[in-house]
């Protein structure tokens, strides 16, 4: 008898992760596009914080869920761009190289609390000038290449 091979899928399915989110965060509103499973809510990072309506987005066709904060729109601190943040004003949460967030992770334990946080630390940049969460600035590649040039001619 041929022996038959059994792949494990350890990806939490989209109906896992509305599951979550429904039981630890019942005022997000959920809908589709496609496959695409989108989570719309609210968050206050403090007591005497702004509250802010967040949008994550994901399927498991992306390598990580997308955050984008809806309003209020996020404002640079005089000519210096906002710090963790990818194009299109997406959030940065994680090293998505260092596997801090994979799929089989639940989004509601991790990227919703990472999101006020991050909020959190927003709020402290425009009031310090310093982004005291850590974390490594994201640098498109462009200008990644160039730096490195500059370094190599210095």
């Amino acid at each position: 008898m041929a022996s038959k091979k059994v792949w494990f899928n350890n990806k939490l399915s989209l109906s896992k992760q509305v599951i979550a989110m429904e039981k630890l965060f019942p005022s997000f509103e959920v809908s589709w596009k496609k496959n695409t499973v989108i989570w719309t809510g609210n968050l206050k990072p403090t007591e005497m914080s702004a509250t802010y309506t967040i949008q994550i987005s994901y399927s498991l066709d992306m390598k990580k869920p997308e955050i984008i904060v809806l309003s209020p729109k996020l404002k640079r601190r005089e000519d210096e761009a906002i710090p963790h943040i990818y194009p299109e004003e997406k959030l940065c949460l994680f090293q998505p190289r260092k596997k801090e967030w994979t799929k089989e992770t639940f989004i509601a334990d991790t990227i919703v609390p990472w999101t006020s946080l991050w909020l959190y630390y927003y709020e402290m940049w425009h009031a310090t000038g310093a982004w005291l969460g850590g974390g490594e600035h994201f640098r498109p590649k462009k200008k990644r290449r160039e730096l490195s040039e500059e370094s190599a001619v210095n």
